[in-house]
């Protein structure tokens, strides 16, 4: 299976936990969820659906209740007790698969799920990854800057300063995940504007 093949399956499984969801309804909620607005299309979506119906994952019902005079009953997907089981298994890993750049913003979406010692060394290696890659780029840029137009240095600029603000806020992920993460604050009701509201 493919990077984004894995990365769809999960975040499929994801959506699917939390409520059961007609093809239509599952795709706008799958672009909404990974930016894939032009990629995602039904073709891509539906081989996917159909392997999670094989595999045992999910279940395709026919929907009843939307029944149109003269057209078939549209399908709805749900989870299966295996694959909600799948899911957690696959929310408990946190290898290098778990940090890519086609995984990381699936897996970040469903970091409720995750218990906290799996969040930091997710974070903690795509921070890695990330810290790796900006030597990489400052190193090529240092060796190619005399060849380099205006533009290509500008964009290397930027590129540069995208990657330093995610481990910036990496950082501050991990920092905070060690201090107790945002469970604390959402199991007891407070955010920072109730704080600084009450002050």
């Amino acid at each position: 299976m493919t990077r984004r093949g894995a990365a769809l399956e999960l975040a499929v499984l994801g959506l699917l936990h939390d409520a059961p969801m007609h093809g239509y309804e599952l795709r706008k909620q799958l672009i909404a969820l990974l930016g894939w607005g032009r990629v995602l299309s039904y073709g891509t979506l539906y081989p996917c659906l159909k392997a999670l119906v094989k595999e045992g994952f999910i279940v395709a019902d026919e929907d009843t209740n939307v029944a149109v005079r003269g057209r078939r009953n549209r399908i709805v997907y749900r989870l299966t007790a295996e694959g909600k089981e799948h899911f957690a298994g696959i929310m408990e890993e946190s290898g290098p698969s778990t940090w890519d750049d086609e995984n990381f913003g699936v897996r970040f979406a469903f970091f409720a799920r995750t218990d906290a010692p799996t969040r930091v060394r997710i974070l903690e290696g795509r921070r890695s990854r990330l810290e790796e890659r900006l030597e990489n780029v400052r190193a090529s840029a240092l060796k190619g800057r005399e060849r380099a137009d205006s533009y290509t240095l500008e964009l290397q600029r930027h590129g540069l300063e995208s990657v330093e603000r995610e481990v910036r806020w990496l950082t501050e992920l991990i920092d905070r995940e060690r201090s107790g993460g945002y469970g604390d604050e959402l199991a007891a009701g407070t955010t920072e504007n109730d704080k600084t509201a009450n002050q």
